[in-house]
């Protein structure tokens, strides 16, 4: 059966409106609704290794001093990036670290054309045949340096994926956390996060 709309005209008030011009209308008025009515879904991150307010495993736990974990870069995934993404940046940051927190991880330099990453992509080479830059950590280490909190209270960890506009921050592999930490901002256009905690 076809399709038939109707406006409503004072010439005539029940006018059937042949089947193009009812799409073009129904395309007009969705659009009308707002800018929520045709837009994509939202800039997300999910993680085979992390589950959002779960607990670090071990893979992922520093692998230095008392702490005796695989020190694995976590596996993730990412979707929807706003329009205009040029790279991606990922960071690792724990904000319960006495002073100004503790920088676990920087990475920069991942090409737009990637969506995700695999475990252990820091010391596999993975994130080097990329293209990647990695910063130098709080552990005075180039490259992923897993949680590894002080005995006591459990610290929460960011992992941030960020959506840049340009493919090239000028950042040198070892530069400091804090710097490219700086850099990501300034071209940020959006970025999805997921927090977990680990404690011992």
């Amino acid at each position: 059966m076809r399709s038939r709309c109707l406006v409503v005209s004072f010439a005539s008030p029940h006018r059937r409106l042949p089947s193009f011009t009812c799409a073009m209308l129904s395309l007009a008025l969705l659009a009308a609704q707002g800018p929520h009515a045709l837009a994509e879904g939202a800039f997300a991150l999910t993680s085979a290794s992390f589950h959002a307010g779960g607990t670090v495993d071990a893979a992922q736990v520093f692998d230095q001093d008392d702490c005796k974990g695989g020190n694995h870069s976590p596996q993730l995934t990412w979707h929807d990036a706003p329009t205009g993404t040029r790279s991606f940046a990922v960071t690792l940051f724990d904000p319960d670290a006495p002073g100004r927190g503790w920088w676990h991880w920087a990475v920069a330099g991942i090409p737009a054309s990637v969506d995700r990453l695999p475990e252990n992509a820091s010391s596999s080479g993975y994130l080097k045949k990329l293209g990647a830059v990695e910063a130098r950590n709080d552990f005075d280490i180039d490259g992923y340096g897993g949680p590894c909190p002080p005995p006591g209270k459990p610290h929460r960890y960011v992992i941030t994926v960020y959506a840049l506009s340009t493919a090239d921050l000028r950042l040198g592999q070892g530069r400091p956390a804090l710097m490219f930490d700086h850099e990501i901002g300034t071209a940020t256009l959006g970025s999805a996060r997921m927090v977990v905690n680990y404690g011992r």
